[in-house]
């Protein structure tokens, strides 16, 4: 079966369709390259900014890494400083150690010996204030003695005065034997009993004056 063929279009009507056709596909690749430049723009400027933003911290990094490096140069020349020091303090506490430890030695010795003098010290105090009881014990003893050595020579005198009564007495009696005999026996026998109570007396004064020389040698042996 045949088909009944289409007619062509006119050719003034073709070439209005060529050039719409043309018109549009040129507008889509303007609007296409315009896209494209734009986006080549906007590439090169975050390229840029990138570019920018990591030369900036590149900087930044080398400034940082000088800073450190400075800062590492500084720290080892101050470890290096430390050191010697360190050295040196250990030279000079070795130097100290055997002075230290040689005055601490000292310092013991001068305690104990500061602790011998308190020791000694109240010892002396001690000692003094038993010196001075002693001493006056002594004075004391001496005064007593004195006393009764002065009454030994009172007692002694009056014994040899009646000693020599009574030897007078005798003699009167033996010359006068015939005058006068009872009475003078009487007074014979008062002077008898004066003289024996003379004798006691005396006996008793020396035997407290021995006594008191005992305790006078005593109290001077215990001065020396």
């Amino acid at each position: 079966r045949a088909f009944p063929q289409r007619s062509r279009p006119s050719t003034p009507r073709r070439c209005k369709l060529n050039l719409r056709r043309k018109t549009e596909i040129h507008e889509v690749e303007e609007k296409k390259n315009n896209h494209i430049s734009e986006l080549m723009r906007n590439h090169e400027k975050a390229f840029s900014e990138i570019k920018s933003y990591y030369n900036d911290i590149t900087l930044k990094n080398l400034a940082l890494v000088s800073l450190l490096k400075e800062q590492m140069e500084e720290m080892k020349k101050r470890e290096n400083h430390l050191e010697k020091e360190k050295a040196d303090v250990l030279l000079q506490n070795k130097q100290l150690k055997e002075p230290l430890q040689q005055a601490q030695e000292q310092l013991s010795e001068l305690q104990k010996k500061l602790a011998r003098y308190d020791k000694d010290k109240e010892a002396l105090t001690n000692t003094k204030a038993h010196l001075k009881v002693t001493q006056k014990e002594l004075k004391d003893l001496q005064w007593e003695h004195e006393v009764l050595v002065q009454r030994f020579s009172r007692v002694q005198a009056e014994r040899d005065e009646l000693y020599q009564k009574f030897t007078k007495a005798i003699n009167e009696v033996q010359q006068k034997a015939g005058f006068k005999n009872l009475l003078l026996e009487c007074k014979l026998k008062g002077l008898l009993g004066v003289l024996e109570k003379k004798e006691v007396e005396l006996s008793e004064v020396f035997t407290a004056s021995s006594l008191d020389l005992g305790a006078l040698s005593l109290v001077s042996h215990k001065l020396e």
